[in-house]
């Protein structure tokens, strides 16, 4: 039985990297129906839930989707935080480490940070107070805390992580902050097998440029994973070389989290390494291990040659050429 995986090409090159990975998991003889839509910003706020994303989305439970273009300062609020509000994605899971073939002044990284996704700042509860007074409301709830908390120690019992650091401000936010703390211990408890630590969020931004081999997984609030794991994707390449999965109760968003880049866009040299890489974790998701592996073997081989890289990471090629080499090395 094929899966059906609803696709959401995103903007700027996301309808073009989404292509290449399409072309790339057939080839490894994955049967897939794609359900493509739209993310829906056509749609008003208060009718999200009815969507064409969210619907196919809650039909199908599993979906890829490229980036989408977020207005700063003024517009409609995100989609893609829309998206993960409406159905309840509670967990971001951002892999990070070294590819082959990728400059980076460190070695050897490994990590896997576990952002909470509903809450904090970005619940998006801000009005002004006076003409010139704006007030933006941190929600932390016992409840979201102690489930991000139980996700990431049951993501560490499942795939062999041996610590967690949770990161956060407590010394100067201690009820929202030590909310988070207190939900995070509560639960730490019941899994003795794992090493349990806590970290300053200024503190831990210097210490994981210094070494960042230090961390093993990092558990956080959704403000600072917002910020973390990007610095952490800036020590291995980049955006465009690290995965992401947005996991709820019921459904799951595995996409690419750069930018739409429209300054390159239908040129035909973006780099699908980001949502390639989202998309072997959505195989993963659905019980494909064995294709995932094979395509991630192709990938790694691709990067440890060289030869057919895109202009982002050093190399020349196109995205036709990029997505052509990973196919050979599939059938190989």
């Amino acid at each position: 039985m094929p899966h059906t995986i609803s696709l959401i090409p995103g903007d700027g090159i996301g309808p073009e990297v989404s292509r290449a990975v399409q072309q790339i998991i057939e080839a490894a003889g994955i049967a897939i129906r794609w359900e493509e839509t739209s993310a829906g910003g056509d749609i008003e706020i208060t009718d999200f839930m009815k969507s064409p994303a969210v619907l196919s989305i809650l039909k199908n439970r599993v979906a890829l989707k490229g980036p989408l273009a977020t207005a700063v300062a003024t517009g409609p609020p995100s989609l893609n935080v829309q998206l993960r509000k409406a159905l309840d994605l509670y967990a971001n899971v951002r892999p990070v480490e070294n590819l082959a073939g990728v400059a980076s002044r460190y070695q050897n990284v490994d990590m896997v940070l576990i952002r909470e996704n509903t809450e904090d700042l970005y619940a998006g509860l801000e009005h002004t107070v006076v003409p010139g007074v704006v007030e933006s409301l941190k929600i932390i709830t016992e409840r979201a805390s102690t489930r991000i908390a139980r996700f990431a120690f049951e993501y560490a019992r499942k795939w062999g992580r041996k610590r967690i650091h949770a990161i956060h401000k407590a010394n100067i936010m201690k009820m929202s902050d030590g909310l988070f703390l207190t939900s995070i211990r509560k639960v730490a408890e019941q899994y003795p097998e794992i090493e349990y630590q806590e970290m300053i969020i200024d503190n831990a931004c210097m210490q994981m440029v210094l070494n960042p081999c230090q961390f093993d997984m990092l558990l956080l609030t959704n403000l600072y994973g917002d910020i973390m794991s990007d610095l952490a994707a800036g020590l291995v390449g980049g955006l465009g070389v690290v995965p992401s999965g947005n996991i709820g109760e019921t459904c799951a968003i595995f996409e690419a989290v750069h930018g739409t880049a429209p300054d390159i866009a239908g040129q035909g040299i973006a780099n699908p390494t980001a949502l390639l890489m989202s998309a072997i974790m959505m195989l993963r998701h659905i019980n494909e291990t064995q294709a995932a592996l094979d395509i991630e073997r192709a990938l790694q081989k691709v990067y440890t040659q060289g030869k057919n890289l895109t202009r982002d990471v050093g190399g020349s090629a196109t995205t036709a050429d990029f997505t052509e080499a990973v196919i050979r090395e599939l059938r190989t």
